[in-house]
């Protein structure tokens, strides 16, 4: 089947950041920044992004263009083809196996509640435009809470999102990824700098001395008597959710370049675009906002700031309709540019493995998506709580754990075990070449030391909190959604489980279906 190749440069770089950019950059960031110690945060967060996030954004791209040579866009035979260099063929078959099983379990299994929170985003902007919540007498956690509960506004707009995926997927790299890439990643900046902007200019309706560059000087302002393990450990954590490592997104992605494309230099720029946007525009953006109008405890307000803490600041704020509205279109924007690379990795996998053609592959997945959502919007309607266990027990496993997982798996395949070949095939086409130095010192020791440290401190952090017990302390008090616990604990074993067979046998095939020349 021949391989697709993006248009162009410009096009690939945005496809790239906008897979980055998502809605960790201007929900998660700002909240995690904000609660780990503001300007003490930031100094873990950048030496994990310069020895950790940044050395593996370019081994997940060389990673990505080796598999697309031989016409392979999923991490499973990637994986394989580098690992058997170093290593025993079984034991490489194993390696990609285990790999290609954690990256499908993470893109089905976290887009099935991430294309959720996406339609929540959709579902806002359209509520905020109309002024459905901006009465002040209405109590938005409440109203937050009845949204979720209500199985039109759910389901309508994740079906939207949904069918949005599925359109521009079916229309492939250059018509449907690198189209939407074109369009959403100026429209994200666009809204983005309009209310920065809205930002700087605010006054604080409740106290004169809570000011947007008050908000500023509680960001970077270093609390160094906050900054602990569990913060470190927050700031490296973002760097992996950030840059949307660990998933197997990123090499399929670049398995669509051609063979001498400049992969180091791709890789910094769409790098440095995830980290203006993060922590330039988002930082800049919704610290200040929530601070002039909601002080510290708004800053601290978590995973309810963008849907709970910040609606009550735009129905105070002068055009708050107007503003609330792009707040909300830049997080659909931001979710749907991240959300469209699972999708399409799902369709790679099909056309790879089973000869499905796009248009095809791109339904079944969006049936895959709409079986496997339906638990997360489900239990909330059934169970007339605001409590997400379904949602929240995948989440703790496969948005932050199975990452750094997968991600040491891609160094030991891609550097220790590919030798130096990695470090060619990393330099082959690029104007930035990496020194041997840093390949051999940074990439091959540092780096996963750093994933090791973290995957080692997290399992003890998930100890601690009783996540690894049969029923996590988190859960006690509600043992009438215990079983939605162990119903998301049973679908991720089974997703891994079915990942791993399928993947295992699709091996056998790898060293036919390769071939010793680029297909243009």
């Amino acid at each position: 089947m021949k391989r697709e190749h993006w248009g162009s440069k410009l096009g690939l770089i945005l496809a790239m950041a906008g897979n980055a950019i998502g809605l960790g950059n201007f929900w998660r960031f700002p909240y995690q920044a904000a609660k780990n110690g503001g300007g003490a945060f930031m100094v873990p967060y950048f030496t994990a992004l310069i020895f950790m996030g940044i050395p593996l954004l370019i081994i997940e791209w060389a990673q990505g263009r080796y598999g697309g040579r031989y016409g392979f866009g999923t991490i499973g035979p990637m994986v394989y083809l580098q690992a058997e260099q170093g290593s025993s063929k079984k034991f490489a078959r194993f390696l990609g196996a285990f790999a290609g099983a954690l990256a499908l379990s993470v893109v089905v299994l976290l887009n099935s509640y991430y294309n959720h929170v996406i339609g929540w985003t959709l579902g806002y902007a359209w509520l905020t435009a109309t002024g459905n919540y901006m009465d002040p007498s209405v109590d938005t956690a409440g109203y937050f809470v009845s949204y979720i509960q209500n199985p039109y506004t759910v389901f309508i707009f994740w079906i939207i999102t949904l069918a949005l995926l599925f359109y521009i997927t079916r229309g492939g790299i250059q018509k449907g990824l690198e189209r939407l890439a074109k369009i959403a990643m100026p429209m994200i900046y666009i809204f983005a700098i309009i209310l920065l902007i809205r930002t700087l200019t605010l006054g604080s309706p409740v106290k004169p001395d809570w000011t947007p560059i008050k908000g500023l000087d509680f960001l970077w302002q270093p609390r160094w008597n906050e900054l602990s393990w569990s913060a470190t450990l927050a700031a490296a954590g973002q760097i992996f959710f950030t840059l949307s490592l660990g998933m197997g997104i990123i090499q399929n992605y670049a398995s669509y370049l051609n063979e001498k494309d400049d992969i180091t230099t791709s890789a910094v720029a769409t790098a440095s675009l995830n980290e203006f946007a993060e922590v330039i525009l988002a930082g800049t953006i919704v610290i200040p906002i929530a601070f002039t109008f909601l002080g510290t405890d708004g800053l601290k307000s978590g995973v309810g700031l963008s849907f709970i803490a910040l609606p009550n600041v735009f129905r105070t704020m002068t055009g708050g309709s107007i503003f609330g509205t792009f707040w909300f279109l830049l997080l659909f924007f931001a979710g749907i540019t991240s959300s469209i690379a699972m999708f399409n990795y799902l369709v790679a996998f099909l056309e790879e493995q089973f000869n499905v053609k796009r248009k095809t592959g791109s339904l079944l997945i969006f049936i895959l998506y709409i079986l496997g959502g339906l638990p997360v919007a489900l239990e909330p309607i059934l169970t007339k709580t605001a409590e997400l266990f379904y949602l929240t027990e995948l989440d703790n496993w496969v948005g932050s754990y199975l990452l750094v997982v997968l991600g040491l798996v891609e160094v030991l395949a891609a550097v220790w075990l590919f030798g130096n070949k990695g470090l060619e095939e990393i330099n082959k086409g690029s104007y930035w070449k990496v020194p041997k130095w840093f390949y051999n010192i940074v990439m091959r020791f540092i780096t996963p030391v750093f994933i090791i440290v973290l995957l080692v401190f997290s399992t003890i952090t998930y100890a601690k909190d009783g996540y690894l017990k049969l029923i996590p302390d988190f859960a006690k008090n509600y043992p009438n959604l215990i079983p939605w616990i162990f119903a998301a604990r049973l679908v991720l074993i089974f997703v891994f489980i079915i990942s791993f067979i399928v993947v295992f046998r699709s091996l056998k095939d790898v060293d036919e279906k390769k071939t010793n020349s680029w297909e243009n």
